[in-house]
């Protein structure tokens, strides 16, 4: 009896030292330079509970300081949250750069591609750039891709309010996830093929953008809100 009792501690040790070795963690970024959305603590409070829920650990901060060499070893993915305008000096770029190159991950989040316009490095990995934006209403989301753990949960078409942004500079060769049926809203110009969330990889790193989260609501939706873990969990390889 005790040498099983002493096999049974023995394994659950070892469960729980891999268990712990495999346990992610998160940087939730949302520092702005331009722009600053109201709706970021909403933002940063839903995520940290989604990543709480999975048992992911996260460190939310708006200081650039963690984008030290040192600092981004925690982490194993970094999420800019409703990001703007130009965070990050020369240094702190390359070590964001050797980060994503360590295969490490990236999740952008609406405004995080109204962030670092004069970086092309960092449009290549969000994927576009934010270029205009009518006013906030409901429209069509067309879901392209159902298999992505972002978009899984997803029916083939999706209602949602929310401000839906036009973009600039969209890069070749991603994959596309949704786009937006601009005949169901008004303000549009991006026409047929509006892309609104997408991933890649990126660099030797991953990569997943979504256009979605500008106002508050948008975090009580239980759809957004999968749409989020999902791709937080494509940034950070687990199922």
């Amino acid at each position: 009896m005790k040498s099983i009792y002493s096999f049974l501690l023995v394994a659950f040790s070892f469960v729980a030292s891999v268990a712990a070795q495999e346990k992610k963690s998160v940087l939730i970024f949302s520092k702005t330079t331009g722009f600053r959305h109201q709706s970021i603590p909403k933002g940063v409070a839903t995520v940290s509970k989604l990543l709480t829920k999975q048992g992911i650990n996260f460190k939310h901060s708006e200081d650039a300081i963690h984008f030290h060499a040192d600092s981004l070893k925690k982490y194993d993915a970094i999420i800019f949250l409703n990001t703007t305008g130009d965070i990050l000096d020369d240094s702190q770029k390359k070590n964001f750069q050797r980060f994503i190159q360590s295969g490490k991950g990236y999740v952008g989040i609406h405004a995080a591609s109204d962030t670092e316009y004069n970086w092309p490095w960092y449009g290549a990995l969000v994927g576009g750039y934010f270029a205009s934006h009518p006013e906030v209403q409901e429209a069509r989301i067309d879901v392209l891709n159902r298999t992505h753990p972002a978009t899984a949960h997803l029916q083939n078409t999706w209602v949602h309010r929310d401000e839906w942004y036009d973009f600039k500079d969209i890069k070749d060769g991603l994959n596309i996830l949704m786009t937006l049926d601009e005949t169901t809203y008004k303000g549009g110009k991006m026409g047929k093929f509006h892309p609104i969330a997408w991933f890649q990889e990126f660099d030797g790193g991953r990569s997943f953008y979504t256009g979605l989260g500008h106002t508050d609501e948008s975090y009580d939706s239980e759809l957004f809100q999968k749409h989020i873990l999902g791709g937080v969990k494509y940034a950070l390889k687990i199922k």
